[in-house]
Formats: structure tokens, C-alpha cells, sequence
């Protein structure tokens, strides 16, 4: 399989809309050798994660679950605060959705996904492609 590397501009667009294209892109979907248990996606490198919006009222009340296992030790991570800690995370988090649960997608989601907070990524040498998607306003 050839892989290629593919960078993606996420400043302005809308959370939802670029997961469900990167999904396909690392998953595959878009080749015609698609093959649901084989790794046949393409690499991508997603930057300015920072800037990524969302659509509605989701910036108020949009909320990140995690629990510890423990009884009574949840956490609700409000969608404002892990955009200011972590909005690399907010990007993985919306692809790793949209992928399948099972072992094949935890790999793609480890090796063929690569978000950057900001606008600069130190896979140069890959010499990655620009990717562009249909910018959709946010309302």
C-alpha cells in the first residue's frame, strides 16, 4: 500500500464536519482498494486545532467525559476549558467517534493521525499534500 500525508488547515471549520473527512481519510474510505480489515488510509496532519469551531450552543454546552473507575471519580471537562488546555485532544476525540471500535481503528487513530495545536508540524520531510474540505459556516 502506498500512504500518503495529507495536511489539514482546521482553522474555521466546523468540529463535526472535519472529523467525519479525516475519519475517512485515515480510515481509507476515499481509495478504491478500500478494504474494511486492512489498514489502506493515508496519513494527516491536522493544524491549528486551536481555532477549530463548533456550531450552536456546543461552546457552552458541550461537555468531555472521563472516569477513573472509581466510584464517584468522574470528571466533565467543559468544552471551553480543553479547547484553552488541550484542543488537540477536542480533534482526536471527534475522529476517534467516527471510526469503528475496534482494534484496526485504535491503530489508525495511533499511527495515521497527527493533530497540532498550532500552525507549525515537524513532519516536513514527509512533504505532505494540502488538503482542502468545503468550508461550511459556522452559525
Amino acid at each position: 500500500m502506498d500512504h500518503k500525508w495529507f495536511v489539514v488547515d482546521a482553522e474555521g471549520m466546523v468540529l463535526g464536519r472535519l472529523a467525519t473527512e479525516v475519519a475517512k481519510i485515515i480510515r481509507g474510505k476515499h481509495k478504491p482498494v478500500f478494504t474494511p480489515h486492512i489498514d489502506t488510509g493515508d496519513n494527516v496532519i491536522v493544524i491549528n486545532a486551536s481555532k477549530v469551531v463548533v456550531t450552536g450552543r456546543k461552546a457552552e454546552q458541550k461537555t468531555y467525559f472521563t472516569h477513573s473507575g472509581y466510584m464517584g471519580h468522574d470528571k466533565q471537562t467543559p468544552f471551553a476549558t480543553m479547547l484553552a488546555k488541550h484542543p488537540e485532544r477536542i480533534i482526536e476525540k471527534a475522529v476517534h467517534g467516527m471510526l469503528p471500535k475496534n482494534a484496526l481503528a485504535r491503530q489508525v487513530l495511533r499511527l495515521k493521525l497527527r493533530v497540532y495545536a498550532g500552525a507549525d508540524h515537524p513532519h516536513r520531510a514527509q512533504q505532505p499534500a494540502t488538503l482542502t474540505f468545503a468550508k461550511r459556516e459556522a452559525k
